[in-house]
C-alpha cells in the first residue's frame, strides 16, 4: 500500500471518529444528562427496554433493562434512567401502567411529597403492584360464578314467591266466589231487617234516657241545699274535733306515762318471779330426794323388819341334811 492510500485511510478513520463523537455529544445534549435508578415488580406485563418512564404523567426517562432479580427470583428488576433534575423523593412510588389501552406499557412514578428527601442516584424506587389481566380475568370469573349462584337463588326465591302468590290468588278467588257473595248478601239482608226491627226500641230507649237525665237534673237541683247542710255539719264537726284534740292529746300523754310505769312494774315482777321460781325448783328437788329416801327406808323395813330391833342381821340357817 502506498503512502497516499494510507493517508486516505487515516483521514477516513479520523472523520468517522469525529462524526461519532459529534453524534454522541449532540445526542447527549438533546437528551440531557440522565440519572440511573431501579425498582422491583412481581409482574412486568410485557415491559421492554426503551419503554418510557413517566413522572406525574410527564415523560422523564426510559427503561434500560428488564430482567429477573438475581438475588430474588420471585421479582423483576427494572433499571431506568431519569432526566437530571427530576424530583424523585422517598415517597415516590413506581408502578406498571400505560397511557392508553393500545399503547405499550410504561413505568409511571408518582410525585410523592414535597417535604420528603430526594432520592440519590442508583436508589431503589418503592413500587406498587398493579392488577394483571390474569388476575382481572380470575376475579371476573369468580364474580360471574357468584352472580350465577345468586341468580339461581333469586330464581328459586322467585318461584317460591310465585307459588305463594298463586295460592293467595286462589284463596282470594275462593273467598270472593259466588257462594260467599250470596252468603254476604244474605248477612247484609238479615242485618238490615234486624236494624229495622230494633230501631223503634232504640228510639224508646233514647227517650227513656232523656227522661232519666231530666229527672237526675231535678234530683241534683233538690240535693243542692242538703249538700250545703252536710258541708256545714262537716265544718262544725271539724271544729269540735279540733277543740277536743288538745285535752285528748294531754290524756294520751298521761296514759303513755302510765303504760311506761306499768311496763317497768311488770319487768320487776318478772325478775322477782324468776328468782322465786329458782327457789321453788330447789325446794321441789329437796322434797323429791327426801321422798326417794323414805321410799328406800320403807322398802328396807318391809324386807328386813328386824333391822328396827337388831343392828346385825342374823346368819342364814343351814338346810338340814
Amino acid at each position: 500500500m502506498n503512502t497516499e492510500a494510507k493517508v486516505g485511510a487515516f483521514v477516513l478513520v479520523c472523520a468517522a471518529i469525529l462524526l461519532a463523537t459529534v453524534y454522541r455529544v449532540s445526542n447527549a445534549q438533546i437528551r440531557g444528562a440522565r440519572v440511573p435508578y431501579r425498582t422491583y415488580l412481581q409482574y412486568a406485563g410485557g415491559l421492554e427496554p426503551g419503554a418510557d418512564v413517566l413522572f406525574g404523567g410527564i415523560k422523564a426517562g426510559q427503561v434500560t433493562a428488564v430482567r429477573p432479580d438475581p438475588k430474588d427470583p420471585t421479582r423483576i428488576e427494572i433499571l431506568l434512567d431519569v432526566r437530571l433534575g427530576t424530583p424523585l423523593n422517598a415517597k415516590s412510588v413506581a408502578k406498571l401502567g400505560s397511557v392508553t389501552v393500545i399503547t405499550n406499557p410504561v413505568i409511571s412514578i408518582s410525585m410523592g411529597a414535597n417535604d420528603a428527601p430526594r432520592l440519590p442516584a442508583n436508589s431503589v424506587i418503592p413500587s406498587l403492584e398493579t392488577i394483571s389481566l390474569d388476575d382481572t380475568e380470575r376475579k371476573v370469573v369468580a364474580l360471574a360464578d357468584s352472580a350465577q349462584t345468586l341468580l339461581e337463588a333469586v330464581h328459586t326465591d322467585v318461584n317460591v314467591v310465585t307459588g305463594d302468590a298463586r295460592q293467595l290468588m286462589a284463596n282470594l278467588n275462593e273467598v270472593t266466589g259466588k257462594p260467599n257473595q250470596q252468603r254476604l248478601a244474605e248477612m247484609l239482608t238479615n242485618a238490615d231487617a234486624t236494624i229495622t226491627k230494633i230501631s223503634p226500641q232504640i228510639d224508646r230507649i233514647s227517650d227513656q234516657i232523656v227522661t232519666l237525665a231530666d229527672n237526675a237534673n231535678g234530683v241534683i237541683t233538690k240535693m243542692g241545699p242538703a249538700v250545703d247542710n252536710v258541708n256545714a255539719t262537716v265544718s262544725n264537726a271539724n271544729g269540735t274535733i279540733n277543740a277536743a284534740s288538745d285535752p285528748l292529746q294531754t290524756d294520751l300523754a298521761e296514759m303513755r306515762k302510765t303504760i311506761e310505769q306499768a311496763r317497768g312494774l311488770i319487768a320487776n315482777l318478772q325478775t322477782a318471779m324468776r328468782a322465786k321460781d329458782q327457789n321453788i325448783a330447789e325446794t321441789v328437788e329437796n322434797l323429791r330426794v327426801a321422798t326417794e329416801n323414805l321410799d328406800e327406808l320403807t322398802e328396807s323395813v318391809k324386807q328386813r323388819p328386824w333391822s328396827l330391833i337388831r343392828i346385825r342381821q342374823p346368819k342364814d340357817r343351814k338346810v338340814p341334811q
